[in-house]
């Protein structure tokens, strides 16, 4: 039909005069579909996508329905896998967009996209350069609970049965400090052997080994031994050899400076020996035990620098120092636990805290190629990222990914400094470049037979 109203035209306006032909050559003789289907309207037009109509002269000459730019199919405005050989709308009466032949540009990578410059800025498109860092590092985030530090803890106890008789510190929190008298006990059995001291070494002093049945030294000594053995303390023995008068009740001191953590004994109650009177701890340092997922494990080294934070304290970081990893994981939450060392100068600090904890990971000094880690699109088998290439051009590229820092990530290969990479909307680029594949079945197989125009006019 085009081609017969060509000829018709072009008959007619041979018989003008040459001033009228040349005004009516350049006057439009119809408008044709911009995709060049058979779809014409008589005045200025658009599609139903927003297209305008092309114009046809009497001159202009005639372009085959299957030139290059001819519509293939329709595509899923959201990225979706879902074609169309017709305009249609999706479930929220969005346009389906068109897809043409000559798309991908003769020398691009296959799967290259091509996107206007309107919809990049619609899509919200954002690149960034690939660049050599100094270093890499990395951030292990993970929880944790304050306990004591196990080095510092102390149990008081005595190796005789007796009876305390008096609490110099009576209450849970107390602090104490080392050799500091906690507690008097009268026993029996420590009084009779300061009694038998006593006998020894007088007896040693005013016999001779040959008057006596045996050595009186050696009795000494012996005697001297056993209080020892008894945690009697050296001031004790001292006060002792002065007096020449056994004690009737025997100090209990502190081992370590701490605070009272534990005390379950009262005045007048009788102790058997080896019973727990007194419970301390130093709290100086405590410990936080963070719980670590079993992927970061690997990274974690001793002596790691770790900063933890509690909701008790907002705004004040307390720092320590990974001291040991533990050598089992939990079978329920496939965690690790580790331990840091944090100083607790100001008693801050206490005991089942919950806490937030950060292990900085440094990954080395070495000079490597990194990328934003927004710019990768993992899909569990390979890493790729999209290379701008400019004009709207989007090629994919798989890489091969080394360490993962903060917010980058090192890139083996598959990329060199100076390559752009995009870092926002990569994941619909990538829905576009998925279509590719399909774009290239449909131009080597059957075309889509093209339907009609919603709001076309023959003439």
């Amino acid at each position: 039909m085009k081609s017969r109203l060509a000829r018709t035209a072009m008959l007619w306006i041979a018989a003008l005069s040459s001033a009228q032909a040349a005004e009516i050559a350049h006057a439009p003789l119809y408008y044709q579909a911009p995709d060049g289907q058979p779809y014409y309207a008589a005045a200025p037009k658009k599609t139903t996508n927003g297209r305008d109509y092309v114009p046809v002269y009497v001159d202009t000459p005639a372009v085959s329905p299957k030139r290059a730019h001819r519509i293939l199919y329709y595509r899923n405005p959201m990225g979706l896998p879902d074609t169309s050989p017709v305009p249609k709308k999706d479930s929220m009466g969005m346009e389906y967009l068109p897809v043409y032949a000559d798309e991908n540009t003769a020398g691009d990578a296959p799967g290259t996209v091509r996107i206007s410059p309107g919809r990049i800025q619609t899509l919200g498109v954002r690149t960034a350069p690939v660049v050599l860092s100094a270093s890499l590092d990395r951030a292990i985030q993970a929880t944790g609970t304050v306990q004591f530090d196990e080095r510092h803890l102390a149990t008081v106890t005595t190796k005789v049965a007796g009876w305390i008789e008096l609490l110099a510190v009576s209450a849970v929190g107390d602090p104490v400090r080392r050799g500091e008298v906690l507690a008097e006990i009268y026993a029996p059995d420590l009084v009779a052997s300061e009694e038998e001291y006593l006998v020894a070494t007088r007896m040693d002093a005013g016999m001779s080994a040959t008057m006596a049945h045996g050595d009186p030294a050696a009795l000494a000594a012996a005697s001297l031994q056993r209080l020892r053995a008894l945690d009697v303390p050296e001031e004790e023995i001292a006060r002792l050899r002065h007096s020449g008068t056994p004690a009737r009740r025997i100090a209990v001191r502190a081992p370590e400076d701490g605070v009272v953590i534990d005390k379950p004994v009262q005045e007048g109650m009788r102790v058997e020996p080896g019973e727990a009177l007194y419970k301390t701890a130093d709290l100086a340092d405590v410990w936080l035990i963070a719980e670590v997922q079993e992927q970061d494990l690997g990274a974690i080294r001793q002596g790691a620098r770790a900063v933890a934070s509690f909701i008790a304290f907002p705004g004040r970081s307390f720092e320590g120092i990974v001291d040991f990893i533990y050598p089992t994981l939990s079978p329920e939450t496939r965690t690790a636990r580790v331990r840091i060392v944090i100083p607790n100068a100001d008693r801050a600090l206490r005991i089942a805290m919950y806490a937030s904890v950060r292990i900085e990971i440094p990954l080395g000094n070495a000079a490597m190629l990194t990328v934003p880690d927004s710019a990768v699109i993992d899909t569990g088998t390979q890493q790729i990222v999209l290379i701008a290439r400019g004009e709207g051009r989007f090629e994919p590229r798989q890489i091969h990914l080394g360490a993962r820092g903060e917010a980058r990530v090192q890139v083996l290969d598959g990329l060199k400094p100076g390559d752009t990479v995009v870092i926002g909307a990569n994941f619909l680029i990538d829905a576009e470049s998925n279509l590719r594949a399909a774009l290239q079945g449909l131009a080597t197989g059957a075309s889509a037979k093209p339907g009609p125009e919603p709001q076309g006019d023959s003439p």
